[in-house]
């Protein structure tokens, strides 16, 4: 406001919908990396199918890791996990870099190739996201499946996306129960046998599975081959080719799959981190909500990696849970759907813990409601902000 010598942020928001191609223009410049600049801002020589930033080339993966690895936020803390059963990592930039590297080459090294769909079934582990960083990297598309959704939900998604590589695990954890991940993706791949070329498999729970010979490999046997650590270039990406896929629930009838590209994707969690979240190094996002869904990518993996700041991975959604693991690990930003919250209000003990290093709380998915908001404030004296992908 204060740059563009408005009154207020009404005089900008009305100059931003007058002057939209200077804006964006001037957003792009000013949060983005690019490789190469554009050309075009917008081309509307086919509308209604526009074209932004013409021209421009650009990596997601190269503002969100490659930057802060190879610069000061290299040894600033990217991913705090801790599972159900008290299993601790703890990621740096550097460290990041070096797994999404690694898994990288083991994709290319099973044939996958810009512009492919690779679908991931995966629990909630650090490398889902390793999995996300790493297809985005070498320039493929990732359409990620809840990790226990059913054999039809996950050979519906298999199908429509055509994907030739499937990454999932042994089986993940629930409620100190094992979910039979790799069981589910065999009922799935096994009625799509004619689609599905490679599934690679993590090591998880560690119980007996089927391993079909010449499709089910190792996630840790492939990672363990030469080469695997040899520099991958970031693939150089058009700014407007497809970065991922994601699904409807399917509850109104067959999932409908979504294209997101490359372009709006990057630019708007620039914005939403600058103007809403403000995450930077040291700050640390607690997401007590699934990174399967729509705001997934963006709000627990690109928000706080484009910032330089870290994530915690929340490895269950009972309130006792996450207030522990707020507590321990000082998360600054607490993101999650409504509820979520609504959860952790009628959590007898939440004033047991200490909720002190919270700076801001934000939401998306379901409607919040004026209930929960209200009740949220009278808790805790903070409200909740809208995130991404909210309703």
């Amino acid at each position: 406001v204060r740059e563009k010598g408005f009154a207020n942020v009404d005089e900008l928001y009305r100059w931003t919908i007058q002057h939209p191609e200077q804006f964006w223009s001037e957003m792009a410049t000013r949060f983005v990396d690019w490789f190469e600049p554009w050309r075009q801002v917008l081309d509307e020589s086919q509308a209604p199918f526009y074209k932004w930033f013409v021209g421009g080339k650009i990596n997601i993966v190269h503002n969100a890791i490659d930057r802060h690895a190879n610069g000061p936020n290299r040894d600033k803390t990217a991913i705090i996990w801790e599972s159900e059963q008290g299993e601790t990592k703890t990621y740096t930039y550097a460290d990041l870099a070096k797994e999404v590297n690694r898994f990288a080459n083991v994709l290319k090294s099973q044939g996958v190739q810009k512009g492919d769909r690779v679908t991931i079934y995966l629990s909630r582990v650090p490398e889902l996201l390793i999995a996300m960083l790493a297809v985005t990297k070498i320039g493929a598309m990732h359409s990620v499946v809840y990790g226990g959704f059913s054999t039809e939900a996950l050979h519906s998604r298999i199908e429509d996306a055509q994907s030739k590589v499937l990454i999932t695990g042994d089986g993940g954890y629930m409620n100190g129960k094992i979910v039979e991940l790799k069981k589910i993706t065999d009922e799935a791949v096994n009625r799509a046998h004619e689609i599905v070329q490679t599934v690679i498999v993590l090591k998880r729970t560690g119980h007996d599975i089927h391993m079909q010979d010449g499709r089910d490999k190792w996630w840790h046997e492939l990672a363990a081959q030469p080469g695997m650590d040899d520099p991958c270039p970031t693939e150089v990406m058009d700014a407007e080719d497809p970065l991922f896929m994601l699904y409807t629930s399917g509850t109104t009838g067959m999932p409908k799959g979504c294209v997101h590209f490359v372009r709006p994707v990057i630019i708007e969690t620039r914005l939403v981190n600058k103007y809403v979240y403000n995450l930077k190094p040291g700050d640390i996002l607690g997401g007590a909500a699934p990174v399967s869904f729509a705001a997934g990518f963006g709000t627990f993996t690109l928000i706080p990696f484009e910032g330089g700041a870290g994530i915690s991975l929340l490895p269950k959604f009972a309130p006792a849970d996450m207030m522990e693991l707020i507590e321990k690990h000082k998360i600054t930003v607490l993101t999650g759907l409504p509820t979520a919250y609504r959860a952790l209000m009628k959590f007898p003990d939440f004033k047991k813990y200490d909720f002190s290093s919270v700076r801001l709380c934000t939401s998306g998915g379901d409607a919040l409601g004026a209930e929960t908001l209200e009740g949220w404030i009278q808790l805790t004296g903070q409200p909740i902000w809208e995130g991404l992908g909210g309703t």
